[in-house]
């Protein structure tokens, strides 16, 4: 009898963001991959769960994917879970997903928080169409490029980014995007929570004169006509 590849969604801070069912399926799991099992045993202890873990960070990956694989054609069932948000979108868990669907290996989706729509929904920004790009380039010259291709995207675009790449991002916009709405998401469900708005140039100021830490999600208004009357207060 096959495993099961479960894709556990976690809290994006908040330890009481998680699903009545992601706890059970936590609980029922034969083995818990995870990013950092400093991060995920925080979760567990939470919730009185006691799991065998093995880590699955980034730079792991393709070295426990072996193992993992044997497992679950051996008839375990593995949760896989990251420091934060749904495994596999802009974190570890793509490369295991793909080969366990090319094994026939059942893959089931637990879901739950993730950034990029928490970011979304509250930003004011239009939400029937967007483009989610990841992780911003670290390099002036890649990221320019990578703006500069999005310049006519009529959908909200969105970025993942580290809060020191802040300034950098502001200013690498190219000057079409001189008059469009950029928000900027922080610390979401922590009690710094945090929604700046306003143009790049506006956002730039702030930027220079604060310290951001951790991890941002930055959106931006997309090249369609913008709705009158958009809200810039942070």
């Amino acid at each position: 009898m096959i495993g099961t590849l479960y894709l556990v969604a976690t809290p994006i801070g908040n330890l009481e963001d998680i699903t009545f069912r992601a706890i059970r399926v936590l609980r029922e799991a034969d083995l818990v991959a995870c990013e950092d099992t400093r991060q995920t045993l925080k979760l567990l202890n939470k919730y009185d769960l006691r799991k065998s873990l093995i880590s699955f960070y980034e730079y792991r990956e393709k070295q426990r994917i072996p193992r993992l694989l044997d497992l679950l054609q051996s008839g375990k069932s593995v949760a896989l879970v990251t420091d934060a948000g749904t495994p596999g979108v802009s974190d570890p868990g793509f490369r295991l997903v793909r080969e366990a669907v090319r094994l026939q290996i059942p893959v089931i989706p637990v879901p739950g928080p993730a950034a990029v729509i928490a970011a979304l929904a509250a930003s004011g920004l239009p939400t029937h169409r967007f483009l989610f790009m990841g992780f911003a380039p670290p390099k002036r010259e890649a990221l320019r490029k990578t703006l500069l291709s999005i310049r006519e995207e009529e959908g909200t675009v969105i970025f993942y980014l580290p809060a020191r790449k802040i300034e950098l991002f502001l200013e690498t916009l190219p000057a079409d995007f001189a008059d469009r709405l950029v928000v900027i998401a922080r610390e979401m469900t922590k009690i710094h929570e945090e929604f700046l708005r306003g143009t790049p140039a506006e956002l730039l100021e702030i930027a220079k004169r604060r310290e951001f830490k951790g991890e941002v999600t930055i959106l931006i208004h997309g090249a369609g006509r913008r709705e009158a009357g958009s809200d810039r207060s942070g």
